[in-house]
């Protein structure tokens, strides 16, 4: 965030919202928040304008597409200096089934989250594709049960 830009509760309260709903109108933001259509627009291409927001993105229920099954796998490179961590996460990041890439501190290097359609799904996603990357070492997985609490607003 840029040094000079300060934020109001107005803009807090615009932030929290969108996280919530980014399809949210500036006129109807602005009717929630007291302001006139223009004025809420321009605060949010502010917001835009300073680097705020990263993109919209759609909320997938994954299960009704078909995929029953999440899996966050810590993975523990074998060799860092054969292979670099840019060519690791360029290969890992062409898979369909992987949604999220951290680099971590810890006992992994890499945080995974992976989708997929069933456990043999996901063996074969395992197998075929995450364990032939270059430099995959260590792999941890846990199988998600529930998700109680998605990101959202800070």
């Amino acid at each position: 965030m840029s040094a000079e830009l300060t934020l109001d509760a107005t803009d807090r309260a615009l932030i929290r919202a969108l996280a919530e709903d980014a399809q949210a109108s500036a006129g109807a933001l602005g009717r929630r928040f007291g302001l006139s259509q223009p004025a809420c627009w321009r605060r949010i291409q502010r917001l835009r304008a300073a680097g705020l927001f990263r993109g919209a993105r759609l909320d997938l229920d994954l299960a009704r597409l078909g995929f029953g099954v999440t899996v966050f796998l810590g993975i523990k490179l074998a060799t860092k200096g054969r292979v670099s961590l840019e060519d690791f996460e360029r290969a890992v990041s062409a898979i369909p089934e992987v949604q999220i890439v951290e680099h971590v501190l810890g006992a992994f290097d890499y945080r995974l989250r992976v989708a997929a359609r069933d456990l043999p799904d996901f063996e074969r996603v395992l197998r075929r594709r995450i364990m032939t990357l270059p430099g995959v070492g260590n792999v941890e997985a846990n199988v998600m049960l529930s998700e109680e609490r998605r990101p959202g607003p800070l």
